[in-house]
């Protein structure tokens, strides 16, 4: 049987899938495939059913949940970090109510989570791998910053307004939910939980050979320094990411309870996790 896991070209995901892709983890009779695009497209995707099992933003579940249940391995969860908003000089964090913000798309949690912070932002959809230079060359006054921008932002002379992980969990006392990986429900309980079980063995597997799979992961980090991409990936790759726990599914639901309550959600939805 043929499945595909979708995923983002992104260091932190090819660490995680490593095991998976190198042959790492057996799949039996399970023939798996890997299909690599950024996550807002993933997240369209997702509404459409398109693979197996994808990668999607928490803050996409509720416009998916008909198709899909999440895995409780496989996320990346910031406890204390998350996504940045950045400028070109320091202001006020409050400063950004007033501004106009480069997103990488209005379905990642990062947007939820902005939206949020800042419920009356104006904000302008541009690539996520763009953002840093639509802000440095002064197109937007301020960029909302995910993937391996949060650690490179420096490098292009700009300055941080806001971590929302920090403010977040401040907030509630919760990590932030960034991206899980969900599971098609047609395929049935029996194989989710099969695919669930798979998801959790690949990041074992590259947790345990962490040499080799950073190795793998530095083919997909866009040119970054191999020490950036290293803190990267132990960013967005340890114990939560094998298994998010009571508390995570708690910041999950909460996270999408804040998002519906202040309309940018459509609908409540009660998180549904596979357990496997």
């Amino acid at each position: 049987m043929k499945i595909t896991i979708a995923h983002s070209p992104d260091s932190d995901d090819a660490f995680m899938f490593y095991g998976l892709a190198k042959g790492g983890v057996p799949t039996g009779e399970l023939e798996v495939s890997h299909v690599l695009t950024d996550i807002e497209t993933l997240n369209r995707h997702a509404q459409e059913g398109r693979h197996e099992v994808t990668a999607i933003s928490f803050h996409a579940y509720p416009f998916v949940a008909d198709r899909y249940a999440l895995m409780p391995c496989g996320g990346s969860i910031g406890d204390g970090y998350g996504p940045l908003l950045v400028a070109r000089e320091a202001r006020e964090p409050g400063a950004v109510r007033g501004m106009t913000v480069a997103v990488p798309g209005t379905l990642t949690s990062a947007y939820l989570a902005l939206k949020l912070f800042a419920p009356g932002v104006a904000t302008r959809v541009v690539p996520f791998d763009t953002i840093l230079d639509e802000v440095r060359e002064g197109r937007a006054e301020a960029g909302l910053v995910i993937h391996e921008g949060q650690l490179t932002y420096r490098g292009q002379g700009l300055v941080k307004l806001v971590d929302l992980g920090a403010w977040w969990k401040q907030e509630t006392g919760l990590p932030l939910p960034l991206g899980g990986n969900a599971v098609r429900r047609d395929l049935g309980r029996e194989l989710m939980q099969r695919l669930t079980r798979l998801v959790r063995q690949t990041v074992e597997h590259s947790l345990a050979h962490r040499p080799q799979a950073l190795e793998y992961a530095m083919s997909f980090a866009r040119g970054m320094d191999p020490k950036v991409a290293d803190r990267f990936v132990g960013m967005w790759v340890n114990d939560m990411t094998l298994e998010m726990g009571e508390r995570g599914r708690r910041a999950v639901q909460l996270f999408l309870d804040r998002g519906y309550q202040a309309g940018v959600i459509p609908r409540q939805v009660a998180v549904d996790f596979v357990e496997a």
